[in-house]
């Protein structure tokens, strides 16, 4: 039920966001020089749903929701200094757009990074309420007294034609997660009207997800907002359910700054439409009609308004801007591992294979830290990975600690931005390689930028496992090598181990960094049923082995000498270059990298300075790849001790990897190969 002092509170905050609007088109020379949007037409569902927001909440506004900002406690001066990019910006030092917030006041609800938000951060918002969810059912959640937290995920209508909208959908109704997908539904797109985008609107949409409570509201009209917010927000908090408050409402303000009305809307009765159906009249005229405020009342606090976003204008105008040497600050988290501990080979404990040492890492893990969950396709207890990767862990940790997700790789990536942040440690894992395109978008836009741009409040701790790799004839859909592409996403460390022992001190290392790994595991290496390869099966570490990122290992140490060669190489490629060093005995050293970022350089400089002839040995082909890299460092670094140029053998480059063995064997580099390169550079 709306009071007086609910309608006039909302009156203050629609008129210091019309305000907002109002400041930033007259003054367009200077604010438009960083591109936003702004809440005009959309003020009344936005205030109603912060107005009713706790501190043991959060809400993932989108970019044209600052009345959304400003209803939770933040002043015109905070978003100002997002408008300006200013330093003290308090969402992102002024690293991201206005209305791109991330906020971890105490006294507030809280807003996880999240993209520019068109449709994107529905998947980080459920998994916030699936985190919610979870710490729930393990006994983990704080004590709210019956106020249990929700999730607000608001949206634009257009940006629900995504499907990562309709992944996020599809969990929250299978899961009953306490979430609200608070929907804004002006029939726009930018220039493409609703007409042009979709087949009908998100009430009819969402008919398609069963279990899904949807309100259909005019999103203009404060009374009819707050009511509607006020009860669903009382059922999600009780019964733990998913709804859609599905809010139409007019555009009144351009697209962005960048992209004006007068581009695109030229259509007059459209226009007086829209402007007929502006929420600020309407609320203004219930005052008077439904509590007798007066007229010079509402000027007052109109007037009040306009002079505190001038005042607050001035004094953001004049904040600093961010430093130079602002920029490379918290591009990674620190993290509490530094150095190798622990035993690496017990006595007396017979070689395992590789799998296995991530699955007893993963099971130490878990038994430990209560925090910790595991999920993927076909992880859960039937099978526990199609590579038997996580056997028994569902048996001994139960369904709700290890379970299996629909496929839906972006999800899986995406989702472990909200476990993270409600403090839980999520261990995912996308099947193969070559099914984890679907899922980059969000570790791209969400997963990796997530620390950075909250400007240190919202590191993403998570594990990424990916099997990796081609063995026995898996054909162009289960062979692939990523690591180029992973290695390109700033913000994620990447692990390729090549032995068991290094796949469980590495997990240990992945599972205590607050940043995201991506952990790399060839499938040719996990049982060592390859010729050569036994030495990926190892004595499994103790308990407490870890060994730090970015620390490579010397797998065959060789002498200075006049003619010897360095091999530095990853994962599968050990192992060839062992089998061809058998011809080049005692003139060849093999460093394997074991993290690709970051990268151990001082190892490598140190092989370049000590053998003055460099092979690098990857599974991928060569062309714009990462070991491409890594010659450009090591030439760029260490050309004055260079005698040759620096080499590389890889896969033939092809675009997919074939069926056939013989042909996947010809793609494939070997020891043959290596062996004929090494041979080319001892000769040079």
């Amino acid at each position: 039920m709306v009071t007086k002092d609910i309608a006039l509170e909302g009156y203050r905050l629609m008129s210091t966001a019309k305000s907002l609007t109002e400041l930033y088109e007259a003054n367009k020379s200077v604010c438009s020089k960083y591109v936003h949007a702004t809440s005009r037409g959309h003020e009344a569902i936005q205030i109603a749903c912060g107005l009713q927001l706790k501190p043991q909440d959060f809400v993932f506004p989108y970019y044209r929701d600052d009345s959304i900002l400003l209803s939770i406690g933040m002043t015109p001066f905070q978003l100002m200094l997002q408008v300006l990019a200013k330093r003290n910006d308090p969402f992102s030092g002024g690293r991201t757009y206005y209305s791109h917030p991330s906020l971890k006041d105490d006294d507030k609800p809280k807003i996880p990074h999240q993209s520019s938000a068109t449709g994107m951060q529905a998947i980080p918002a459920t998994g916030v309420a699936m985190g919610i969810q979870h710490k729930e059912k393990l006994g983990l959640a704080e004590d709210y007294n019956g106020e249990n937290p929700v999730v607000v995920c608001s949206l634009g209508d257009a940006s629900c034609t995504e499907g990562e909208v309709s992944e996020a959908f599809q969990m929250a109704v299978l899961k009953k997660m306490p979430i609200i997908y608070l929907v804004q539904d002006n029939e726009w797109d930018i220039s493409a009207s609703a007409e042009e985008t979709r087949a009908q609107d998100i009430t009819h949409y969402a008919k398609g997800f069963k279990g899904m409570g949807v309100r259909t509201i005019d999103g203009t009209n404060f009374q009819e907002s707050y009511d509607t917010f006020n009860e669903v927000i009382a059922i999600v908090r009780k019964e733990r359910r998913p709804f859609i408050i599905h809010a139409k409402v007019p555009l009144l303000n351009h697209h962005t700054s960048g992209v004006r009305m007068e581009f695109y809307r030229h259509d007059k009765e459209e226009l007086a439409e829209a402007w007929s159906k502006d929420p600020f009249p309407k609320l203004k005229q219930a005052l008077k009609d439904q509590f007798k405020v007066k007229d010079f009342e509402l000027i007052a606090i109109e007037n009040k308004a306009k002079e505190q976003v001038a005042k607050d204008y001035e004094l953001a105008l004049a904040e600093e801007d961010p430093r130079s040497e602002d920029l490379t600050t918290h591009m990674f988290a620190p993290t509490p591992v530094t150095q190798e501990k622990g035993e690496r080979t017990p006595a007396g404990k017979n070689k395992t294979v590789m799998v296995d040492s991530a699955l007893f890492a993963i099971r130490e893990i878990m038994a430990k830290h209560p925090e910790s969950l595991l999920y993927g396709q076909d992880v859960g207890a039937r099978i526990g990975g199609v590579f038997r990767e996580a056997a028994t862990l569902a048996q001994q940790f139960g369904d709700d600690r290890v379970f299996n997700t629909p496929i839906q790789e972006a999800f899986i990536v995406g989702s472990t931005v909200g476990m993270s942040a409600v403090g839980l440690k999520p261990i995912v894992e996308v099947q193969f390689a070559d099914y984890i395109w679907p899922g980059l978008n969000q570790l791209f836009t969400e997963v990796g930028r997530s620390y950075y741009l909250s400007n240190g409040k919202w590191p993403v701790s998570m594990i990424l496992r990916v099997p990796i790799g081609a063995y026995g004839s898996g054909g162009p859909y289960h062979s692939s090598s990523v690591e180029s592409i992973v290695t390109n996403i700033r913000g994620v460390k990447v692990a390729y181990p090549s032995t068991g022992a290094d796949l469980k001190g590495l997990m240990k290392a992945a599972y205590y960094d607050p940043n995201p790994v991506v952990m790399l595991e060839h499938k040719g290496l996990y049982w060592s049923k390859i010729k050569g390869t036994e030495g990926a099966m190892t004595v499994e570490p103790d308990e407490d082995y870890i060994i730090p990122f970015g620390k490579a290992r010397t797998v065959l140490e060789a002498p200075k000498q006049d003619n010897s060669v360095a091999i530095i190489t990853y994962g599968m490629g050990v192992y060839w270059s062992l089998a061809a060093e058998k011809n080049f005995k005692g003139q060849v050293e093999i460093i394997d990298l074991r993290t690709l970022n970051p990268l151990d350089e001082e190892a490598m400089y140190d092989a370049a300075k000590k053998h003055n002839k460099i092979l690098i040995v990857t599974e991928e082909s060569v062309e714009c790849s990462f070991s491409l890299g890594l010659v450009a460092r090591i030439q760029k670094n260490c050309f004055e001790y260079l005698d040759a140029p620096v080499e590389i053998i890889g896969s033939v480059d092809t675009p997919a990897i074939p069926l056939n063995s013989t042909l996947e064997a010809t793609l494939l580099p070997n020891a043959d190969k290596v062996g004929e390169a090494l041979k080319s550079l001892l000769k040079y």
